[in-house]
């Protein structure tokens, strides 16, 4: 778990400051003209392709186009990395550049290297996106070959229980394990935020402070995360078919997947579901809150990193919590993943009350405290709910070819969201804007996992097409 107790999931809060910051400064007015600086409250725009575009924009676009990179990549190498020794290397590539994307972040302190704090991070966030995918995509081999399943594997074969009470309990042991590296991951975060904390406020008058953390920051991850390549075990998957390419077997894979969508019913329709939450509901919406958060807070490190803090705590204490709560009253994790739906499903409606009024909805300081800790509470569990289910709809021997696909639905990539969300904050001037867009999506889509998927069912099919599909491996793809 060390390489999840690093703090991976502080990209987004150490670079998109940095990037908000440098804009910020480059930027002007609308309203005075070119050559004047933002006001803390006024609009701020940037030249932008022979004309000008507001920073939130921009820093929307910038999180659009990394998500249209991971998308090219996940369909591409996920697929790949099921075969032969090719994907213990992938997570280790991504890995380094996303390492090499935020150590030269640290080089940027001046207002015109915006442009190139932008371009790196494209990179950190779409290697960071990638890095999430093929390191979960390992849980669902981790939890089919633990002692305490194959001890039930076997009970099960012997007629000694039910074929309900064993995927409910195979179900429980890849829950374990994705909330332990969930709760590990936060307990990182902790770790290097408090350590943050340090460094911030003994130098909180240097100008290069929140260079000198995000360098703190990378180097955690660098000293914890570089010993799962160290000691991982081999895993090989298949050999490549015959006649088949690294470059095209993806491609030729996803499609084949889809035009049997039939077979897989359940599979794809949380696919659908989770990619329309996540990418035009969760996701953005967590990016619109940071961006009016930083406004707020006038892009300092410090306070987002007190309230990243409270995020973190409450994260690990609500991860764990949820999993008890789970084992002991044997609650299935779509019925536990629902319960977390509903609470983030009021994030954006908070946002969009914020439309109305000015004395609510992400307008005060105390609301980013409150909004902090309540993500804290259940988008982490969330996350690991999410990868349980996605775990068990996965056919056995595909799990880098559908978690690739599940990346593009997830935390790790959005693709829509942000450039639909964007356009609207750019034509009306008014961030809260994108808030009633982003809470319509986030409750249709909610309704689509809620009522049209069938874990249990969609478990047996995935099983089902993955024995079919090894049974005619020898005629190719």
């Amino acid at each position: 778990m060390e390489y999840r107790n690093s703090p991976s999931s502080a990209v987004p809060l150490t670079m998109n400051p940095s990037l908000l910051a440098l804009a910020h400064k480059a930027g002007y007015d609308p309203a005075q003209g070119p050559g004047n600086s933002c006001s803390p409250t006024g609009r701020c725009v940037l030249p932008w392709v022979g004309g000008v575009k507001s920073v939130s924009s921009i820093v929307l676009i910038a999180q659009g186009v990394s998500f249209a990179v991971i998308t090219l990549l996940l369909t591409t190498v996920g697929p790949v990395a099921d075969y032969g020794r090719f994907g213990r290397w992938v997570l280790l590539v991504f890995t380094v550049l996303c390492w090499a994307a935020q150590f030269a972040t640290i080089s940027l302190t001046e207002p015109d290297h915006w442009g190139l704090a932008m371009t790196l991070y494209i990179i950190g966030f779409t290697t960071f996106g990638a890095t999430i995918v093929f390191y979960i995509a390992i849980f669902p081999r981790l939890a089919r070959n633990t002692a305490h399943v194959r001890y039930l594997r076997e009970k099960h074969r012997r007629g000694e229980i039910t074929v309900e009470e064993y995927e409910l309990e195979e179900s429980m042991e890849t829950n374990r394990i994705s909330n332990l590296s969930t709760a590990h991951n936060n307990i990182g975060n902790v770790v290097i935020l408090v350590s943050n904390l340090g460094i911030l406020l003994a130098l909180a008058g240097n100008p290069k402070v929140n260079n000198y953390a995000l360098l703190l920051t990378n180097g955690y991850w660098v000293l914890l995360g570089i010993w799962w390549f160290v000691f991982q075990q081999p895993r090989p998957g298949l050999p490549l078919p015959k006649g088949a390419h690294y470059v095209t077997i993806g491609w030729k894979q996803i499609w084949v997947a889809l035009q049997q969508y039939k077979q897989l019913p359940y599979t794809f329709t949380f696919l659908m579901g989770v990619f329309l939450l996540a990418d035009q509901g969760w996701n953005t919406t967590l990016n619109l809150v940071l961006i009016c958060q930083n406004n707020t807070f006038q892009f300092s490190l410090l306070q987002n990193t007190y309230l990243s803090l409270a995020h973190g705590v409450a994260s690990v204490i609500s991860t764990l919590g949820f999993w008890c709560i789970q084992r002991y009253w044997k609650i299935s994790a779509k019925r536990m993943y629902a319960m977390t739906n509903v609470v983030m499903i009021l994030l954006p409606l908070w946002g969009l009350v914020g439309l109305r009024s000015s004395k609510f909805g992400y307008h005060n300081v105390w609301e980013y405290w409150a909004y902090n800790i309540i993500t804290g509470l259940f988008i982490g569990p969330s996350y690991a709910f999410a990868q349980t289910i996605m775990a068990e709809l996965t056919p056995p021997g595909y799990n880098n070819m559908f978690y690739g696909l599940y990346g593009l639905s997830t935390a790790s990539a959005s693709l829509i969201g942000p450039n639909i969300v964007q356009a609207i904050i750019d034509k009306s001037g008014n961030n809260w804007e994108g808030f009633p867009f982003l809470f319509a999506l986030s409750t249709c889509a909610s309704f689509i996992i809620w009522f049209g998927v069938d874990v249990p069912k969609g478990k047996r099919d995935a099983a089902a097409w993955a024995e079919k599909r090894r049974s005619n491996f020898q005629g190719g793809i």
